[in-house]
């Protein structure tokens, strides 16, 4: 790999793999870490600066990989410890960073830490691992994210916490054999020589004492609101200690390692208590996601953005699409919303407008890379793929879709596996035999990458230029400020160095011109 780069997290533009939907190398349908190794050269082309890996740790699958059965070793499904090396190797020689995804905040109840807990009984220290409780009810009035009680019962009579799947127990921090744990689990990979970690649910990880009820569990889900107390299952203070050694562990390390935050705070001033110099370098900017794509929202993010981390001294990331929201592609389309992990779209609900939202979500593309800071991009997303909003229920996996017996569908249709050469197998391209853990829609395949590889005006040759000039221009490190003169209602106009940018909300158009 080139030579380590000050601060490259600040500027970087970072492409989210999601390996079980990437590329498929030996055929069985599932995308796996040599398929990730064989397309690294497109993702060099492409003109990114690292890549961001969902998790591929040992796992039931339950959570598609965030319930992590062992967090120091490769799943089957996707290949071995060698293959990893091997992946990463070819990262560092194409000048690419990996980041991998740590989730903390609950494991897998096929953990060894907790099946020794559940054999060891009541009282034990190995329960002390995780939230065990005595009663006849439920604990408190928590609520998963997934639908249903954050509380399971085991035959013994004692329950315990997840604030996500039944699957996945949630592990007690105030116990510092956790932390010990984790640690050692960021130095093994660190060793192993990954660039950093992107970590799961941070702001989920501490408990407020006593495990108290949320005193408006309607919304448990919601952010900070300033003025009232954070709610007991998430914001406590209690984790900042953490990120504090963590950031001591990356920074004992060469190369400038960094650690980016899953971290849903809101509002973004209380965001920025989370990268303050000596926690995490980034968290996700979902604010910016959230927003309605309208002149005065992302206005009014923007500054919201940058004065917060600005405060602190840490740069904005900027984030469109993920494997947990509706793609952009389509939820620029109508009326979405924001459209959440918990709801999502199928086939019996109003559609997309699939032609206006590929335009809008291009040109919100434009509009966001030319801002100052480090960008996320979904994998994807370069192909201007919709989402698959007609999947139907015999295929979805997520366990949203289950624990709502269907009222909510789920993630599902923004995880369906990528087009590479169009016509190759029902898969179009992810692997030579056709099989997918989910099927692509039909019209996937005229999105597949070799129809856009060289064709002016296609989806991917716009990303490829916009992501050219940016770094040419260094705007990742480049300045902002507002051209009022040429805001409107409908337009935003900023300069960013030599940089005119301008988007007219209406006409769903982003301009880039440049002066001397």
């Amino acid at each position: 790999m080139d030579s380590p780069q000050l601060d490259w997290w600040r500027s970087a533009v970072i492409y989210q793999i999601y390996p079980r939907s990437f590329a498929d190398a030996n055929g069985d349908g599932m995308g796996d870490l040599p398929g990730i190794t064989s397309r690294l050269d497109s993702l060099k082309s492409l003109g990114i600066d690292a890549v961001w890996l969902s998790p591929f740790m040992r796992s039931p699958q339950k959570d598609a990989g965030y319930d992590v059965s062992d967090y120091c070793d490769v799943d089957p499904l996707f290949g071995t410890l060698a293959d990893f090396d091997e992946m990463l190797n070819r990262a560092h020689e194409l000048g690419l960073r990996v980041l991998i995804d740590l989730v903390p905040n609950h494991t897998s109840d096929q953990h060894e830490w907790f099946k020794r807990a559940v054999a060891a009984g009541p009282g034990s220290p190995e329960r002390e691992f995780y939230h065990f409780r005595d009663g006849d009810v439920p604990p408190n009035n928590w609520q998963s994210m997934f639908g249903g009680p954050a509380w399971t019962q085991l035959p013994d009579g004692q329950w315990y916490c997840h604030l996500f799947d039944s699957s996945q127990p949630d592990l007690n921090w105030e116990n510092p054999a956790v932390e010990k744990a984790f640690e050692d689990i960021l130095r093994f990979w660190l060793d192993r020589g990954v660039d950093g970690f992107r970590v799961d649910q941070p702001h989920a990880m501490g408990k407020a004492a006593g495990l108290p009820d949320h005193p408006d569990v309607e919304r448990a889900g919601a952010g900070f609101i300033e003025g009232e107390p954070s709610p007991p299952m998430w914001f406590q203070e209690s984790v900042h200690p953490i990120f504090r050694k963590w950031r001591a562990i990356l920074d004992s390390y060469p190369g400038e390692r960094a650690m980016c935050g899953e971290a849903y705070v809101l509002p973004l001033s209380f965001m920025a208590l989370w990268v303050r110099p000596d926690e995490f370098h980034q968290t996700f900017n979902f604010r910016y996601l959230d927003s309605p794509w309208t002149a005065a929202d992302i206005r009014k993010t923007i500054d919201e953005s940058f004065d917060a981390f600005g405060s602190v001294g840490a740069p904005s990331t900027w984030v469109l699409s993920n494997h947990d929201v509706m793609r952009h592609a389509s939820r620029m389309g109508g009326d979405f919303g924001r459209t959440t992990a918990s709801d999502g779209v199928g086939p019996n609900d109003p559609q997309p407008d699939a032609e206006l939202g590929l335009k809008r979500a291009v040109a919100a593309t434009l509009f966001t890379l030319g801002l100052p800071g480090s960008m996320y991009l979904y994998q994807g997303e370069e192909l201007g793929l919709p989402e698959h909003t007609t999947l139907e229920p015999q295929f979805r996996q997520d366990p949203t879709f289950a624990r709502t017996n269907g009222a909510r569908v789920g993630r599902d249709g923004c995880r369906v596996t990528l087009p590479w050469e169009s016509g190759v197998g029902a898969a179009n391209g992810f692997n030579t035999t056709g099989k997918s853990w989910l099927p692509q829609p039909q019209i996937y395949a005229k999105y597949a990458r070799d129809l856009q590889e060289g064709v002016p005006g296609s989806t991917l040759e716009t990303y490829k230029q916009a992501l050219r000039t940016r770094k040419e221009l260094n705007l990742g490190h480049g300045t902002f400020e507002w051209v009022d003169e040429l805001c409107t209602d409908s337009v935003l106009a900023y300069r960013n160095g030599s940089l005119l940018v301008t988007h007219n909300f209406e006409t769903n158009e982003t301009t880039w011109r440049f002066s001397s």
